[in-house]
């Protein structure tokens, strides 16, 4: 079981350098954000981009999920077979839905309250969706067939491309909001084009019929579930717009995106996750396996949990950017709610890590009441909390809507392919980080904060021990480890670069 674990852990990685580069290269933008556009420039910003989160889940209709999961069986024709058709049925109705878009601009602009300045970027909008779901299948190809690092290349490659375009946009050519869109298109069309080879490598004329409407059997039951998914990460900047314009939503994405430090574990752990589960789901172990891995999954993100949460708010206001902060001073009135978002990202890890049961036993059917449950609870707690509490209203309700999720999932998917977690290990990681985050909370306004937060660190790992949370093979194994890197011997070894 542990040589299963090294490798999730190995493919893990792997996403995880694209993942953690992409992403820190996105993130990059955030910073370059504030201190280049309005609070209210970044609202328009992020309000557009909330309606492009949306129209995603549409473009790819589950095609995605689908091809994976017929992919792993080949239930009905080959690999080839396999890809050729959702590509080609999600190329076909992703320019059928962009020509609307271009053709009505203007209308769409001002249904959606876009700012007369802002209309032309609606446009560039549809285009970037239409590009991004031409890509959506070689990706997976790419996850499927074992090609992390090129998947890994591609990725970075675009992101890097989309901020340099950033770059160049707001400060050579003083492009504003206009430019941040057109950065998007170029970077999608540069992926296109990378990922071009796998699509000739894999297209084939000759298309099973049965094999369309078994995709769209399998996929079509994701979408409402993906789009009450989006809602829950998106629809609380256009209530917060409504409720308190666009400048508090400019405010609130600045500090909401400070959340990807653990989004990153959670996205880059599913990247491998998702082929992980699928490939071992018939393995006489499989259930004990995954439990373990929910049991690392979590001990992981509460570690990242207690860290962020002690130290990034100290950090945000550290001058590391050419003698200026990670984001814009007038931004940080917004920083209480980081530790609220961190928390909601964990349960969002812990609900992508229930769902294996829900794709091994093809139950996807049940994924929209879940998705749903947990957007109704986002949309109620928004309306209700954000004009009483303001910023942090939205972000509790982002985690209540996760929360709602994850404990819904966990029924349904205990009475289909019930999984033995072990929970005496979970409860004693929720205790010893609850305690750690409380006593730095507790020392935030002493003198000296940051030093008696870094020692209350410390208790983390040994309020574990002393719990007894640690078996003798996990024990042994870190030690190993510690050993492998010098710790022990008395001297330092730099890491070998993977080949």
């Amino acid at each position: 079981m542990l040589d299963k674990i090294k490798r999730l852990g190995t493919e893990t990685a792997v996403y995880g350098v694209s993942t953690i580069l992409g992403r820190f290269l996105t993130f990059v933008l955030t910073p370059l954000y504030t201190h280049a556009l309005s609070r209210e420039d970044l609202g328009v910003v992020a309000y557009v981009y909330a309606c492009i989160a949306f129209l995603n889940v549409v473009y790819g209709y589950g095609m995605e999920g689908a091809y994976m999961k017929y992919v792993s069986t080949l239930e009905i024709g080959d690999r080839k077979q396999v890809f050729s058709v959702p590509f080609l049925s999600v190329l076909l109705t992703s320019s059928v839905f962009t020509l609307p878009i271009i053709l009505f601009r203007l209308p769409i602009a001002q249904l959606l309250d876009v700012p007369v300045q802002h209309q032309h970027i609606i446009v560039y909008a549809g285009v970037i969706l239409l590009l991004d779901s031409i890509a959506l299948i070689p990706f997976a190809a790419l996850r499927m067939d074992g090609k992390a690092r090129v998947f890994a290349a591609v990725k970075i490659t675009g992101i890097a491309l989309n901020v340099v375009m950033n770059v160049l946009s707001l400060f050579v050519f003083h492009m504003g909001v206009q430019g941040i869109f057109l950065s998007g298109v170029i970077s999608s069309a540069a992926t296109v084009v990378m990922v071009l080879p796998v699509v000739l490598r894999m297209l084939t004329r000759h298309l099973p019929r049965p094999l369309l409407p078994a995709l769209l059997r399998f996929g079509l039951p994701s979408v409402p579930s993906g789009i009450a998914g989006m809602m829950i990460q998106v629809i609380d900047r256009p209530i917060m717009r409504s409720i308190s314009g666009l400048a508090a939503v400019g405010v609130y994405q600045a500090n909401y995106r400070l959340g990807i430090f653990m989004m990153l574990l959670v996205s880059m752990f599913d990247f491998a996750w998702r082929p992980f589960f699928l490939t071992h789901a018939k393995d006489p172990d499989a259930r004990t396996l995954f439990a373990r891995v929910m049991t690392y999954f979590v001990l992981v993100l509460t570690a990242v949990l207690v860290v962020l949460t002690l130290f990034l708010g100290d950090a945000v206001r550290w001058h590391i950017f050419f003698g200026r902060s990670l984001i814009a001073p007038e931004f940080w009135a917004g920083l209480e709610i980081v530790p609220v978002i961190l928390l909601a990202y964990l349960f969002l890890g812990i609900y992508n890590n229930l769902i294996a049961g829900i794709y091994i036993e093809k139950r996807t059917a049940l994924l929209p009441a879940v998705t749903f449950s947990g957007a109704g609870v986002n949309v109620i707690a928004n309306y209700l909390l954000i004009p009483v509490w303001g910023l942090m209203g939205a972000a509790v309700a982002t985690l209540l809507s996760y929360l709602v999720m994850a404990g819904m999932l966990f029924l349904m998917v205990q009475r289909i392919y019930p999984v033995r977690y072990e929970w005496a290990r979970l409860t004693k990681i929720a205790a010893a980080g609850g305690c750690v985050i409380a006593g730095g909370l507790l020392v935030q306004q002493y003198p000296l904060a940051l030093g008696l937060k870094t020692g209350i660190l410390v208790v983390f790992p040994v309020a574990l021990y002393v719990m007894r949370f640690f078996v003798p093979g996990e024990l042994r194994v870190m030690a190993q480890l510690t050993r492998s890197i010098g710790l022990f011997k008395g001297r330092s070894t730099a890491p070998t670069e993977p080949e």
